[in-house]
């Protein structure tokens, strides 16, 4: 039997674990129609959290309820794809006998390497318009979503905005939802490259409950013949902290090792396989979020490593030898790019599980962490 679980970037897991009231809440709007406020979301979150994988699930969603689906990623020449791809969905409609009604028609991404000239936008707003007067009719509607909205074009979605903001005031059925890190979502929203989109529904992705986890796992094992205890599920549960990504990645490599144990994970099975996921998730995760940010931020962080638990933001601005206004600019920044998190009044901690152990250097990553020196 193939292993159960993705622990690939973007890869639709078997299992939605904790996530289900927000695949709902977008099929209300689906429901509800123009105007709905889920027809306009954004999903934010640190790397892993899943922004991806909620995007293909409101897709699917769409899918379900009749939506045509544009799916496309904010690289060069987006609204150049969009406008080929509505064009592509007009065609797929032609006229079509009276009362045909969409089941579902999924438009991949058209590459495109040269932006549209000014004609050829105004054209695809208006055949947009047109698709979505048709599927209205049919009630059906049209979704766009893109994913990594932290590389678009500034000017790309402007237009793009401006296009879905004149579709809702004609009570339209479109949906836009996107994805992209917390911080620079703040940053487009804050450089004004629409107030319109300040509007929409905001979904700060968290980490799942452990307990969501473990019966996630129990489901799962004894779904594909792999016997697991309690006492093992307890600690499989606990290894991934909730965290999405690290669910796939402890679950694909405790499964694998399971595998080659005769079926069954064993307390070697265990170990080897939380040992590879740690590695793997210092070389992918933890390696990226670590790397793209300042080095002073990063101080910030090997400051907060010193701590086994959340740290006291006067401790950190102290060890880092700067005042607690200055420091705080630390804690803004990576609370926004989402490395660490608020843990109550004066403390923080990481956001994404194991990176304390990542940022120690601890053997299992596979890799040390070198600070660039402190301010």
């Amino acid at each position: 039997m193939q292993n159960p679980f993705k622990p690939t970037a973007g890869a639709r897991p078997p299992l939605l674990v904790g996530r289900e009231n927000l695949r709902q809440d977008f099929a209300e709007s689906l429901e509800n129609g123009p105007g709905a406020p889920g027809l306009l979301s954004i999903f934010t979150g640190p790397r892993g959290i899943g922004k991806t994988v909620m995007l293909g699930e409101v897709e699917d969603e769409a899918i379900e309820h009749g939506w045509i689906v544009i799916s496309e990623t904010a690289t060069a020449g987006l609204v150049a794809r969009i406008a080929d791809a509505v064009r592509t969905a007009s065609e797929e409609m032609g006229d079509g006998p009276v009362g045909r009604r969409v089941t579902g028609v999924t438009i991949g991404p058209i590459r495109v390497d040269t932006q549209l000239p000014p004609p050829r936008e105004v054209h695809w707003r208006r055949r947009v318009t047109d698709l979505l007067t048709t599927l209205g009719e049919f009630g059906t509607g049209l979704l766009i979503s893109v994913d990594e909205i932290h590389a678009v074009d500034r000017s790309e979605l402007s237009e793009l905005a401006a296009v879905v903001q004149h579709l809702i005031r004609e009570s339209l059925p479109v949906g836009l939802a996107m994805a992209g890190l917390p911080k620079a979502v703040d940053d487009l929203l804050a450089e004004g490259v629409s107030t319109f989109l300040r509007r929409a529904e905001r979904y700060n992705l968290h980490a799942t409950s452990i307990p969501e986890v473990k019966e996630a796992f129990r489901e799962t094992f004894q779904d594909s013949g792999v016997v697991v205890d309690d006492e093992h599920l307890d600690m499989l549960a606990a290894a991934t902290g909730g965290y999405p990504f690290l669910i796939q990645l402890v679950g694909y490599h405790v499964w694998s090792q399971a595998r080659r144990a005769g079926g069954t994970v064993t307390a070697t099975a265990l170990t080897a396989g939380l040992e590879k996921a740690k590695r793997r998730m210092g070389a992918t995760v933890l390696q990226s979020a670590y790397g793209a940010l300042s080095a002073v931020d990063q101080s910030y962080l090997l400051a907060m490593a010193e701590d086994d638990g959340p740290s006291s933001t006067a401790k950190v601005a102290s060890r880092l030898g700067v005042d607690l206004v200055y420091g705080a600019q630390y804690r803004i920044r990576l609370i926004a790019a989402g490395a660490i998190e608020p843990t109550g009044h004066g403390y923080v901690d990481f956001a994404v599980p194991t990176f304390r152990e990542f940022l120690r250097g601890t053997p299992a990553y596979g890799l040390r962490v070198h600070s660039p020196g402190r301010p």
